[in-house]
């Protein structure tokens, strides 16, 4: 997926493309394929530069995610929108944590701990 086809889809296009993504991503994590995983990460990463790019930080429309059932997509979410929101972004990572949803409970605890050891800097 490259810049100009980001560029011209919607910011609903958007989101819905990265929530597919994350959705992918966890089937790649539960089959241990690093490779899809990775690009997966790229295309999401992508994509939340997108969002960045658009008038008025459009990354904000990705809370709607944290309330998603799939642990992966709220994970991303909430990574994706720390410095939008961070109370609401530590409480889904929080919530992950508080429900043992491995793998992503690893994840999750492990940027909480980098936030409150000040290691973390989003952005």
């Amino acid at each position: 997926m490259n810049g100009t086809t980001l560029r011209n889809m919607t910011v609903e296009e958007l989101v819905e493309r990265f929530f597919a993504a994350g959705l992918k991503q966890d089937e790649a994590l539960r089959r241990d394929d690093n490779a899809a995983y990775n690009r997966l990460y790229r295309q999401m990463d992508d994509i939340e530069r997108e969002l960045k790019a658009r008038v008025g930080d459009q990354r904000r429309v990705l809370v709607r995610l944290y309330e998603h059932p799939n642990a992966q997509v709220r994970l991303t979410a909430a990574m994706a929108t720390l410095a939008l929101a961070p109370e609401a972004a530590r409480r889904t990572l929080q919530a992950i944590c508080d429900r043992q949803e491995y793998p992503q409970a690893a994840d999750a605890r492990g940027t909480i701990r980098a936030i409150d050891a000040g290691t973390f800097i989003p952005s």
